[in-house]
C-alpha cells in the first residue's frame, strides 16, 4: 500500500513512500485548497474562482476547468503511481447541490498519519486533557512539525486565512503549554528554547514577551555564575564551566588533587598548604580534622599496592609511604564522593609536581571510578593543574580543555560517568583564563 505524506506545517510537500514528489504549480494550488477546506468538499466552480479567478459565463473558455480536472488528475497520479485506484479514498469525487443545480466536488482525506496538520491537531488536542509529563511529550512532538508559515506557497490568498489563523493560535498555545509544564518543573533551560520561539514568532504578542522575560530571569537567578554550557545529548550529559566556590557545589561530587604520598597534614602549612585547594578540602569539609579524611584515604589504599617507602632522614615531614600517580580514592562524604586524585608527586623537599601525562592519566582514573562508584552525580573539579602541582606547560585554557576532552572520552568509554561536569573557576583562576576563547576552543568540541 502506498504511504502518503502531505506537508503544510511550512512549505508544502508531499512524499509518497518516503520520496519527495514534484509538484507541478497547478498540482499544487489544487492541494492547498482542498487541504485548506479541512476535510470538506469543495465544488469545481470553487475552485476555478479561489485559484484562477474565473466564473462560469456563456461562450467562454473551459480553461479553469480544465486547469482543475488536469490538477485532480496529476495528484491522483501522484498519491497512486501505479493507478491501482487507491487515489480515489484519497482524493474522492462528490456531488454538491446548490437549490436545483448540482455540480462536481472534490474532497481530501488525510488522516493524522498522512497529513502533518492533522496529526499536529491531535497532538495538542490530546495534551490538553493528559498528565503533565505526557502532555509536554505530544506538544513537544507536536512543536517539532511546525516548519514555519503553514501553506506557505499559498501567500495572502483568503481561502488559506482562517485555517492558517487556527493553525498558529494552536502553535502559540502548544509553545505558552510547554514554558509553563517546564516551568513547573523548575527546568527553564528546557522552557527557554520554546520561550524564545514564542517570542519571535509572535512579537506582537506582550505575554510571549513576558514569558521570555521570565525564564531568562529564572535561569540567571539559578545560573548566575554560570559562564558557558553544553549539553552532549549523544553521552546523556553536559559540560558546565561556573565562576565560584568549589566547596559550595553541594549537589556534586568533587574531584580534589592529591599527591602520591596522600599527605594530609596542614598544620603552619609546612607539608599541605592550607590555601590550597587540598588544604581548604581538611578546613572546609572536615573541619580541620585529619584524622577522620586520613582514616577514609587509609581505608581505600589497602587494596592498592605502595611503590615503595622513603625513609624518615630523606623525608622529614609528612607520610611515607608512595603510591603510583594516578590512584584515585573515591572518598564517601554526606551522600557524595570526593574524588582523592593522586596527580603529583611530592618530593622529598615538599614541592609537587606533576606534568601533563600525570595529569591526564589520572583524569582517566576519576571517570572509571564515577562510572563505577559516582551514583549519577555531577562532577565538580577545579582548574587541576593551575595551582602548586606545577604543570607550566600548559595555559589555562588548555588545561581547561584537556579537563573536558578527557571527560567525554570517558563518557564514551564508560557509556555512563556523570550527568554533568562542572568546573568550578575562582575569581584568581578568571584573571588568566578567557571565556570568550574557551568557548570557541573548548566548548566548540
Amino acid at each position: 500500500m502506498t504511504r502518503i505524506r502531505v506537508s503544510v506545517l511550512g512549505p508544502v510537500q508531499v512524499e509518497v513512500d518516503g520520496s519527495v514528489a514534484k509538484l507541478s504549480p497547478r498540482a499544487l494550488r489544487v492541494l492547498m485548497r482542498l487541504v485548506a477546506a479541512g476535510g470538506r468538499p469543495v465544488g469545481v466552480k470553487q475552485l476555478r474562482w479561489d485559484l484562477w479567478r474565473e466564473v462560469d459565463r456563456p461562450h467562454e473558455s473551459r480553461n479553469g476547468r480544465n486547469q482543475v480536472q488536469k490538477g485532480i488528475s496529476e495528484l491522483r497520479g501522484i498519491f497512486d503511481p501505479a493507478r491501482s485506484g487507491a487515489a480515489d479514498d484519497v482524493l474522492r469525487t462528490e456531488e454538491l447541490y446548490s437549490g436545483p443545480e448540482r455540480e462536481s466536488a472534490y474532497r481530501l482525506v488525510l488522516g493524522p498519519d498522512s497529513l502533518d496538520a492533522a496529526e499536529f491537531g491531535a497532538l495538542v488536542a490530546d495534551a490538553m486533557h493528559g498528565a503533565v509529563a505526557a502532555s509536554a511529550d505530544r506538544l513537544t512532538r507536536a512543536v517539532a512539525l511546525w516548519r514555519g508559515r503553514p501553506l506557505a506557497q499559498a501567500g495572502d490568498e483568503a481561502y488559506a486565512e482562517n485555517l492558517v489563523r487556527i493553525w498558529r493560535e494552536q502553535y502559540a498555545t502548544a509553545l505558552r503549554e510547554l514554558v509553563r509544564i517546564h516551568g513547573e518543573f523548575g527546568r527553564y533551560d528546557l522552557a527557554l528554547p520554546f520561550a524564545r520561539r514564542l517570542a519571535e514568532e509572535f512579537p506582537d504578542d506582550a505575554e510571549a514577551a513576558a514569558a521570555l522575560t521570565g525564564v531568562h530571569e529564572r535561569l540567571r537567578a539559578r545560573h548566575g555564575d554560570e559562564l558557558l554550557r553544553r549539553a552532549f545529548p549523544e553521552l546523556r550529559t553536559e559540560v558546565a564551566l561556573v565562576r565560584g566556590d568549589l566547596f559550595a557545589q553541594k549537589d556534586a561530587s568533587l574531584v580534589i588533587g592529591f599527591t602520591d604520598t596522600f599527605d594530609v597534614e596542614t598544620k603552619e602549612s609546612r607539608v599541605i598548604s592550607r590555601e590550597s585547594v587540598q588544604g581548604q578540602l581538611v578546613d572546609r569539609l572536615y573541619g580541620g580534622d585529619t584524622t577522620a579524611l586520613d582514616r577514609e584515604l587509609r581505608r581505600g589504599l589497602r587494596a592498592v599496592p605502595a611503590l615503595g617507602m622513603e625513609s624518615r632522614s630523606a623525608k622529614p615531614r609528612g607520610k611515607l609511604l608512595r603510591y603510583p600517580v594516578g590512584t584515585v580514592i573515591p572518598v564517601p562524604l554526606d551522600g557524595r564522593l570526593i574524588y582523592a586524585a593522586a596527580y603529583s608527586r611530592l618530593d622529598n623537599d615538599l614541592v609537587a609536581r606533576s606534568s601533563r601525562d600525570d595529569l591526564a592519566a589520572t583524569l582517566d582514573r576519576v571517570w572509571e571510578s564515577a562510572a563505577r562508584y559516582g551514583r549519577m552525580l555531577p562532577i565538580a573539579v577545579p582548574l587541576l593543574g593551575s595551582g602548586l602541582a606545577r604543570i607550566t606547560e600548559l595555559r589555562q585554557e588548555q588545561l581547561l580543555g584537556m579537563i573536558v576532552e578527557s571527560f567525554l572520552r570517558g563518557c564514551r568509554r564508560h557509556d555512563t560517568v556523570a550527568p554533568q561536569l562542572r568546573i568550578v573557576l575562582r575569581p584568581e583562576d578568571l584573571e588568566r583564563v578567557d571565556p570568550v576563547r574557551v568557548a570557541k576552543e573548548v566548548f566548540a568540541l
